[in-house]
């Protein structure tokens, strides 16, 4: 990656200092990801673009990479993390590729070997040469970026405890914590919200000493938000709402346009769907709102 006048890590100090968030916003093609870039640099906000496996493997890890450069050469400050990466060998892949932060999501397996295999990660990020930084995962927030009808099983009864979170911290060396704090992947069909344990943030970001980061943001309150990141969340993650606005924004485009073919012209309400959505959450996120 190009270097720029901050890496992440500083970034996030710097955010978590200052109480606010970063935004953390999945792709999974170039148009969405132009939209992020846009509101980015719309809101004068450092933001990241998270890809999960599956994206990766559509996208490209390579050619992820080489759209961040490129909108760094565009003076946008922009970070790449490899989110929900479940094996070491991926990991490896998207450390060697120049990505800014990779998560190991063991969080499905039992807390002995989450942290074994996380120490593994951890110890390649830091032998990569960068600074390159190895978020760990802990507690249950489902797996599906998606419409849902009800929330996964139990999610409410697998909350991370903070001392536990400070234990996994302590032998894993992991640089963020992503814990279940009443956050979960995806969004309600009834529309109704997710409500955030500000506190245990709070008491997870104290007893670990690390930034905390809040996956499955879609579907939380605006005020939620912004406790969140007071407490300590100094980045959150967005993936849901930004696929909801693309796939309703296509809709009305192939409705207002059904015999086009170019698919620029089609595909382009749905990518400014996805600008405005994001800029919005940037500037929530940093108390810019």
């Amino acid at each position: 990656m190009l270097s720029f006048m901050q890496t992440l890590r500083e970034a996030l100090e710097d955010a978590r200092g200052k109480r606010i968030a970063l935004g953390h916003f999945n792709i999974s093609d170039s148009n969405q990801f132009r939209a992020i870039k846009i509101a980015a640099r719309n809101a004068n906000m450092p933001a990241v673009i998270g890809v999960s496996e599956g994206e990766r493997e559509f996208l490209g890890v390579r050619e992820a990479v080489a759209l961040v450069a490129a909108a760094r050469q565009d003076g946008v400050e922009l970070f790449l993390n490899g989110d929900h990466t479940h094996t070491v060998d991926k990991v490896k892949e998207a450390i060697d590729a120049g990505f800014d932060a990779v998560i190991f999501d063991g969080s499905h397996l039992p807390f002995e070997e989450n942290v074994k295999q996380t120490r593994e990660a951890v110890a390649y990020a830091k032998a990569c040469g960068r600074d390159v930084l190895l978020e760990g995962e802990l507690g249950m927030i489902g797996s599906g970026s998606e419409v849902l009808d009800a929330p996964p099983a139990d999610i409410d009864k697998d909350l991370t405890d903070p001392q536990q979170a400070a234990l996994f911290a302590r032998e894993t060396g992991i640089d963020l914590i992503a814990p279940a704090v009443g956050n979960m992947h995806g969004v309600l069909r009834s529309g109704a919200l997710q409500k955030i344990d500000t506190k245990r943030i709070e008491e997870i970001a104290e007893a670990t000493g690390l930034p905390v980061v809040l996956h499955g943001g879609s579907g939380s309150s605006d005020a939620d938000f912004v406790a969140s990141a007071k407490a300590g969340a100094a980045l959150i993650h967005i993936s849901t709402d930004l696929r909801v606005a693309y796939r309703k924004g296509i809709e009305q485009g192939l409705a207002k346009l059904p015999d086009e073919v170019a698919p620029y012209k089609y595909i382009g309400p749905g990518a400014t769907g996805v600008e405005v959505l994001a800029e919005k959450f940037i500037k929530l996120f940093a108390s810019l709102a």
